[in-house]
């Protein structure tokens, strides 16, 4: 029961560092040489409850069961995509 918590409140934060990159992207969308940002997640480690089971009988194998401990923020990448051109007057 706790671990399952512990799931869904990892999702949350990590939902909300997600909003933090979005709104900070919104914020600076006019901002002059602003480079926008984008949030990727990863999977948190899992917890094996049952290994993989060989092939038996010309039949295939079982995979192992494993439970999920949530998911995390992996990196926060910085989009160094070209933006609008911009005349100078000159």
């Amino acid at each position: 029961m706790m671990q399952s918590l512990f799931a869904g409140v990892s999702g949350l934060r990590s939902h909300q560092r997600r909003m933090d990159v979005i709104g900070n992207n919104v914020a600076n969308v006019n901002t002059v040489g602003f480079k926008a940002a984008r949030a990727t997640f990863q999977d948190v480690l899992y917890n094996t409850l049952r290994g993989a089971g060989a092939p038996q009988n010309n039949r295939g194998g079982t995979n192992p069961m494993q439970v999920g401990l949530g998911v995390q923020v992996g990196s926060i990448d910085t989009l160094f995509t070209s933006g609008n051109p911009q005349s100078t007057g000159v």
